[in-house]
Protein backbone atom coordinates (compact mmCIF):
# COMPACT_ATOMS: atom_id res chain seq x y z
CA UNK A 1 0.00 0.00 0.00
CA UNK A 2 2.80 2.41 0.89
CA UNK A 3 4.53 1.62 -2.38
CA UNK A 4 1.42 2.57 -4.38
CA UNK A 5 1.14 5.80 -2.42
CA UNK A 6 4.71 6.69 -3.32
CA UNK A 7 4.07 5.92 -6.99
CA UNK A 8 0.93 8.06 -6.97
CA UNK A 9 2.76 10.93 -5.28
CA UNK A 10 5.62 10.67 -7.75
CA UNK A 11 3.26 10.60 -10.74
CA UNK A 12 1.36 13.61 -9.42
CA UNK A 13 4.56 15.59 -8.86
CA UNK A 14 5.82 14.65 -12.32
CA UNK A 15 2.58 15.77 -13.97
CA UNK A 16 2.59 19.01 -11.96
CA UNK A 17 6.22 19.69 -12.96
CA UNK A 18 5.52 18.98 -16.64
CA UNK A 19 2.56 21.35 -16.60
CA UNK A 20 4.67 24.14 -15.07
CA UNK A 21 7.45 23.49 -17.61
CA UNK A 22 4.92 23.63 -20.45
CA UNK A 23 3.94 27.13 -19.34
CA UNK A 24 7.60 28.18 -19.15
CA UNK A 25 8.37 26.80 -22.62
CA UNK A 26 5.28 28.58 -23.99
CA UNK A 27 6.68 31.86 -22.64
CA UNK A 28 4.03 32.28 -19.97
CA UNK A 29 6.30 32.69 -16.97
CA UNK A 30 3.78 34.55 -14.79
CA UNK A 31 1.25 31.72 -15.22
CA UNK A 32 3.99 29.16 -14.54
CA UNK A 33 4.92 30.91 -11.30
CA UNK A 34 1.28 31.12 -10.25
CA UNK A 35 0.72 27.42 -10.97
CA UNK A 36 3.97 26.31 -9.30
CA UNK A 37 3.23 28.30 -6.18
CA UNK A 38 -0.51 27.70 -5.89
CA UNK A 39 -0.37 24.79 -3.46
CA UNK A 40 2.25 26.42 -1.17
CA UNK A 41 0.30 29.69 -1.35
CA UNK A 42 -2.85 27.87 -0.23
CA UNK A 43 -0.96 26.32 2.69
CA UNK A 44 0.26 29.76 3.79
CA UNK A 45 -3.25 31.22 3.34
CA UNK A 46 -4.88 28.47 5.41
CA UNK A 47 -2.28 28.91 8.16
CA UNK A 48 -2.83 32.65 8.24
CA UNK A 49 -6.61 32.21 8.24
CA UNK A 50 -6.44 29.84 11.23
CA UNK A 51 -4.45 32.41 13.18
CA UNK A 52 -6.50 35.48 12.21
CA UNK A 53 -8.99 36.57 14.90
CA UNK A 54 -11.26 38.20 12.27
CA UNK A 55 -12.23 34.86 10.74
CA UNK A 56 -15.42 33.45 12.29
CA UNK A 57 -15.06 30.30 14.36
CA UNK A 58 -17.16 28.17 11.97
CA UNK A 59 -14.79 29.00 9.12
CA UNK A 60 -11.74 28.30 11.28
CA UNK A 61 -13.20 24.89 12.04
CA UNK A 62 -13.58 24.22 8.29
CA UNK A 63 -9.96 25.18 7.64
CA UNK A 64 -8.72 23.30 10.71
CA UNK A 65 -10.57 20.15 9.57
CA UNK A 66 -9.33 20.47 5.99
CA UNK A 67 -5.63 20.63 6.83
CA UNK A 68 -5.35 17.20 8.50
CA UNK A 69 -7.64 15.65 5.87
CA UNK A 70 -5.24 16.78 3.15
CA UNK A 71 -2.23 15.56 5.12
CA UNK A 72 -3.63 12.09 5.88
CA UNK A 73 -2.56 9.31 3.51
CA UNK A 74 -6.12 7.98 3.13
CA UNK A 75 -9.02 9.87 1.53
CA UNK A 76 -12.57 9.31 0.39
CA UNK A 77 -11.08 8.38 -2.98
CA UNK A 78 -7.55 6.93 -2.67
CA UNK A 79 -4.82 9.08 -4.22
CA UNK A 80 -3.41 6.23 -6.29
CA UNK A 81 -6.53 6.32 -8.49
CA UNK A 82 -5.58 8.60 -11.41
CA UNK A 83 -7.34 11.98 -11.58
CA UNK A 84 -10.18 11.09 -9.18
CA UNK A 85 -7.74 10.53 -6.32
CA UNK A 86 -6.57 14.12 -6.35
CA UNK A 87 -9.94 15.48 -7.39
CA UNK A 88 -11.61 14.92 -4.02
CA UNK A 89 -8.88 16.97 -2.34
CA UNK A 90 -9.24 19.75 -4.91
CA UNK A 91 -13.02 19.82 -4.50
CA UNK A 92 -12.74 20.13 -0.71
CA UNK A 93 -10.16 22.92 -0.98
CA UNK A 94 -12.39 24.74 -3.48
CA UNK A 95 -15.42 24.32 -1.21
CA UNK A 96 -13.61 25.74 1.83
CA UNK A 97 -12.07 28.61 -0.15
CA UNK A 98 -15.45 29.46 -1.66
CA UNK A 99 -17.12 29.60 1.76
CA UNK A 100 -14.39 31.81 3.20
CA UNK A 101 -14.17 34.13 0.17
CA UNK A 102 -17.93 34.63 0.08
CA UNK A 103 -17.97 35.46 3.79
CA UNK A 104 -14.94 37.76 3.85
CA UNK A 105 -13.26 38.47 0.48
CA UNK A 106 -11.21 41.38 1.81
CA UNK A 107 -9.58 39.13 4.42
CA UNK A 108 -8.57 36.61 1.76
CA UNK A 109 -7.19 39.43 -0.41
CA UNK A 110 -5.17 40.72 2.54
CA UNK A 111 -3.75 37.34 3.57
CA UNK A 112 -3.09 35.85 0.10
CA UNK A 113 0.69 35.42 -0.28
CA UNK A 114 0.79 34.60 -4.00
CA UNK A 115 0.57 36.55 -7.23
CA UNK A 116 -2.56 38.55 -8.07
CA UNK A 117 -3.34 36.26 -11.02
CA UNK A 118 -3.96 33.23 -8.81
CA UNK A 119 -5.90 35.33 -6.29
CA UNK A 120 -8.05 36.55 -9.17
CA UNK A 121 -8.78 32.96 -10.15
CA UNK A 122 -9.82 32.10 -6.60
CA UNK A 123 -12.09 35.14 -6.39
CA UNK A 124 -13.68 34.40 -9.80
CA UNK A 125 -14.33 30.77 -8.86
CA UNK A 126 -15.95 31.93 -5.62
CA UNK A 127 -18.27 34.23 -7.54
CA UNK A 128 -16.62 37.54 -6.59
Amino acid sequence: MTEWLLYALGATLLLYTLLVLAFVVAGRREEARALAGFVPDCVVLFTRLCRDPRLPRRHKILVAALIPYLALPFDLIPDFIPVAGALDDAVLVAFVLRRIVRANPSLVRELWPGPPASLGLILRLAGQ
